[in-house]
């Protein structure tokens, strides 16, 4: 199906308003994201808010910060990408599968 940027417009309304009920919902939608082996969690939710993070107590090494951070950072850019497939899905959802255009609405 190619993008019609009319069908598009036609449909606008009833987009908007679906939008609205989607971001809505996005608060709900919650993904965690994670790396080394599950010893660093970060949960977040639809807007993108860091709900929770978690850190396996062994891990935990003074020496060690530089790979603790580089887990943190992995972790987050895991639950990132996962949010962003699930915002896609409802956005899909909403537009009934229509092709929209790489990069629309920052996705």
């Amino acid at each position: 199906m190619n993008f019609n940027p009319y069908e598009l417009l036609k449909n606008f309304g009833n987009i908007q308003s679906k939008m609205a009920e989607v971001q809505g919902k996005l608060a709900d939608v919650k993904v965690t994201g994670s790396s080394g082996g599950d010893m660093v969690r970060v949960e977040i939710n639809g807007h993108f808010e860091i709900l929770s993070v978690s850190i396996c107590a062994e891990i935990v090494n003074p020496n060690e910060l530089e790979m603790l951070q580089d887990l943190t950072r992995a972790a987050m850019t895991d639950a990132l990408q996962k949010i962003k497939e699930a915002i896609r899905t409802e956005i899909s959802a909403l537009t009934g599968g229509l092709n929209l255009p790489p990069g629309f609405m920052g996705m």
